[in-house]
């Protein structure tokens, strides 16, 4: 039996590079950096512009820091993150790390973010309940990707959470799809073998999150480039990033 992680895996389809505006939400600083940001760092050198939502502040994600003190480490460093594959907005929305519940506040905070940046497409991780029915996924995840997913209609109904309007933030049914990083039903990919380095300077920039992590994930570049590599076989690249497309129109 071969051990090839690929084999009868069907390739990949090429994602769609037609667009100009795109809003990433996920639940922690650190989440786009786990595979999503070397893509980032190939559209955004095309000249796209992206924003990065994060809800949490990931303030309970280092265990030997409060996360009193941990909150504004590592808002910096997810702003520093961003910054090195070109991404100069980035927002915190402040829900608990660790405790975040899908529900109507949830799904309405990100509806009003998705109008007032108005993207074409929208960014998130691994909604599913696991990585391919091997490890659990993370409730914040879970939560914060299947909102993302809820909030794209919402953001387009002017009769859902009316109280936007009041505020000025007009109804947005330009998103296109959701594409999400990580996902076990991943069916395309993006080259981003040019990009690579920059993807793996970007997860480095996490250095205090990373530095109170163990196993393969504390690695940078070791996990990326084993993640990369496999999606790569997929596209026909040395390196890829692998999302799962939700199409919207």
């Amino acid at each position: 039996m071969s051990s090839n992680p690929t084999e009868q895996q069907p390739p990949f389809g090429p994602l769609d590079e037609d667009w100009s505006t795109a809003l990433a939400i996920v639940a922690h600083p650190d989440d786009m950096e786990y595979g999503a940001s070397a893509a980032v760092a190939r559209w955004t050198a095309q000249g796209k512009r992206i924003s990065y939502l994060m809800v949490t502040s990931g303030e309970a994600g280092i265990d030997g820091i409060e996360p009193e003190q941990c909150r504004p480490i590592r808002e910096r460093e997810q702003v520093e993150s961003a910054a090195l594959v070109g991404v100069d907005t980035v927002e915190f929305l402040g829900y608990p790390d660790g405790m975040v519940e899908y529900g109507l506040p949830l799904r309405r905070d990100l509806a009003r973010a998705i109008r007032r940046h108005r993207p074409e497409i929208v960014i998130t991780t691994n909604f599913r309940d696991t990585y391919g029915g091997v490890f659990p996924n993370q409730a914040d995840h879970i939560a914060v990707g299947r909102a993302a997913l809820d909030a794209v209609p919402a953001a387009g109904n002017r009769w859902v959470f009316r109280e936007l309007l009041a505020e000025g933030n007009e109804p947005w049914n330009g998103v296109r799809q959701v594409w999400a990083a990580g996902s076990p039903d991943g069916r395309h990919g993006v080259d981003i073998t040019e990009t690579f380095a920059a993807g793996v300077a970007s997860l480095e920039a996490h250095r205090a999150y990373l530095a109170g992590l163990s196993g393969e994930m504390a690695n940078a570049a070791e996990f990326l480039e084993s993640m990369g590599r496999i999606a790569g076989a997929r596209l026909g690249t040395t390196f890829a990033a692998a999302f799962e497309v939700v199409n919207f129109r």
